[in-house]
C-alpha cells in the first residue's frame, strides 16, 4: 500500500494524538503525563525524557528554572487573611485588590480608617495598592508555584514540589487561611466601589498557570495528595460557577479589548481542569467571531490596544491569552491558529504584525512608554510552533527575557514584561 494510500490508517492516531490532552483521557504512560489545560502534556513528557538523556541545551535551561525555584524556596506561604484591613463586607477571607490610580484625600482615622473620598490622580500609583490588599501575594502565589512545580517536574527534587503544595494549600485550600471562590471586591475603590469585574484580570492573567501547575503535580508528586487535589478540583468547580453567572463574569465576558480575550482563557481553562470538555471548546470556538474577527484588523494589528500608552506591551499582552486559548483549543479539538475572519484576521497575522520590532528590525511606530522588545518572545514562539514561517525565521532573532528563555521547558506564552497598574 503506498504511503498516500495509507492516510486513513494514519489520521485518527494523528488527530487523536493532536487532541489529548486534559480533556480527553489518555493512555497509560511509563511516566505519567500530565492533563494541564494550556501546556501539552505530551510534549512536556518528552522533553523531560529529552533531558532525562542529557540535552544539553535543556540542562541549561533547567538551571536557569532552578535559580528562579529556589528563590521561593524561603519564602511565603501567602494568604489573604493576611492583609491590615477585610475586603469590604468585613470576611477577611475574601480576595481584595485595590484601583491603582485613586488616592485617599483625607488622613485616615477611627471613623473613615480608609481617608475617603478617594480621588483619581491618572498614572500616580498609589502605594497601597501593593501593601494594603493581596495584589502582590496573589502573584507571588501564582508565580511560585508555576516556578517550583515546573522545577519539580524536570528535577526531581522533592523539596521543588513540597513548597508548591504548601504554597497552594495556604491560599486555596487551609480553613484558616484559604480564599473564598469568587472575585467581588477585586480592583475597588475604597468608599465608591466595592469591586468592579475590570478585576477578574487579577486573575485570568495568570491563573492557567496554576491550572498546569496542579496538572503537574497530580501526576504523583510529594506531599500533594488525593485530598488536596480532591479539594482544588472543588475550588475551582466553585469558581468557575462564580465566572459564568456572576454579575461581573458577565460584564468582563462582555469585554471588547484584552479583558475579554483573558477572561476566554480563564473560562475554557478552568472548564478544562473541571472536566467541562464542551464549556472549554464552545468558547474557544466563539472566540472565532466574537474576538479575533472584530479586534484584530487585516492588517494584524489589534487596534483597542494600540489607542493605549503602553500599546506594544498591551499588543504583546492580548496575545498571550490569544495564544494561550489557541493551546486549550488543541486539546478540545479546536484549531484557533487556522481561523481567517472575513477579512483575513488571523492569530498568525497578529503576531507578524510584531516581527519588526520584535527582531529590532524597525521601531514600533505606536505610543509606548517603556519599550521592552522581549515581551514579543513568547507569542512569537508560540506562532512560530503553530506552522508561522515569518515567526520560525525571526526565533533566532528574539530577545531573552530577563532570567532567560524558557520556551523549551514550558511551551506557552507569559506575559514577560512587568507593567504597574
Amino acid at each position: 500500500m503506498s504511503a498516500r494510500s495509507r492516510w486513513w490508517v494514519v489520521l485518527p492516531t494523528a488527530l487523536a494524538a493532536l487532541t489529548t490532552g486534559l480533556c480527553a483521557p489518555v493512555a497509560a504512560q511509563t511516566a505519567p503525563r500530565p492533563h494541564t489545560a494550556v501546556l501539552d502534556g505530551a510534549r512536556l513528557q518528552q522533553t523531560k525524557a529529552r533531558l532525562d538523556r542529557g540535552d544539553p541545551q535543556l540542562r541549561r535551561a533547567v538551571k536557569a528554572l532552578t535559580v528562579r525555584a529556589d528563590k521561593w524556596l524561603d519564602q511565603g506561604p501567602w494568604t489573604v487573611v493576611d492583609k491590615p484591613r477585610p475586603a469590604p463586607g468585613g470576611d477577611v477571607h475574601d480576595y481584595l485588590s485595590q484601583a491603582p490610580y485613586w488616592w485617599p484625600s483625607q488622613a485616615p482615622t477611627a471613623d473613615n480608617p480608609w481617608g475617603c473620598p478617594y480621588v483619581q490622580r491618572d498614572g500616580e500609583r498609589n502605594p497601597e495598592v501593593d501593601s494594603g490588599t493581596d495584589r502582590q501575594d496573589v502573584e507571588k502565589t501564582f508565580d511560585s508555584a508555576y516556578d517550583l512545580t515546573l522545577a519539580w517536574y524536570y528535577t526531581g527534587e522533592k523539596r521543588y514540589a513540597r513548597k508548591a503544595g504548601q504554597v497552594l494549600r495556604t491560599w486555596f485550600l487551609d480553613p484558616a487561611t484559604r480564599m473564598n471562590p469568587h472575585l467581588d471586591h477585586a480592583q475597588f475603590i475604597p468608599c465608591k466601589y466595592d469591586g468592579r469585574a475590570i478585576g477578574i484580570i487579577d486573575f485570568s492573567q495568570s491563573y492557567t498557570s496554576v491550572l498546569d501547575a496542579l496538572a503537574l503535580l497530580d501526576t504523583g508528586a510529594p506531599g500533594w495528595s488525593r485530598k488536596d487535589r480532591t479539594e482544588m478540583r472543588e475550588w475551582n468547580t466553585d469558581f468557575l460557577g462564580w465566572l459564568k453567572d456572576s454579575d461581573f463574569g458577565k460584564q468582563e465576558a462582555a469585554a471588547t479589548n484584552n479583558h475579554g480575550t483573558f477572561y476566554d482563557m480563564l473560562l475554557a481553562g478552568l472548564a478544562c481542569a473541571t472536566g467541562d470538555k464542551a464549556l472549554a471548546r464552545r468558547t474557544v470556538l466563539d472566540a472565532r467571531g466574537k474576538r479575533i474577527a472584530p479586534q484584530i484588523a487585516a492588517d494584524g494589528s489589534q487596534p483597542q490596544e494600540l489607542t493605549r500608552t503602553r500599546s506594544w506591551h498591551y499588543s504583546t499582552f492580548d496575545l498571550v491569552a490569544y495564544t494561550r486559548l489557541a493551546a486549550i483549543g488543541r486539546h478540545v479539538g479546536v484549531d484557533l491558529w487556522a481561523y481567517r475572519g472575513p477579512d483575513g484576521q488571523s492569530l498568525f497575522k497578529a503576531v507578524d504584525y510584531l516581527l519588526p520590532a520584535a527582531t529590532a528590525a524597525a521601531a514600533w511606530p505606536h505610543p509606548e512608554l517603556e519599550f521592552l522588545r522581549y515581551a514579543a518572545t513568547d507569542v512569537v514562539h508560540a506562532a512560530a510552533d503553530a506552522g508561522d514561517t515569518r515567526a520560525r525565521r525571526a526565533v533566532p532573532l528574539l530577545e531573552a527575557p530577563p532570567g532567560g528563555d524558557l520556551w523549551a521547558l514550558r511551551p506557552a506564552a507569559e506575559q514577560l514584561d512587568s507593567i504597574a497598574g
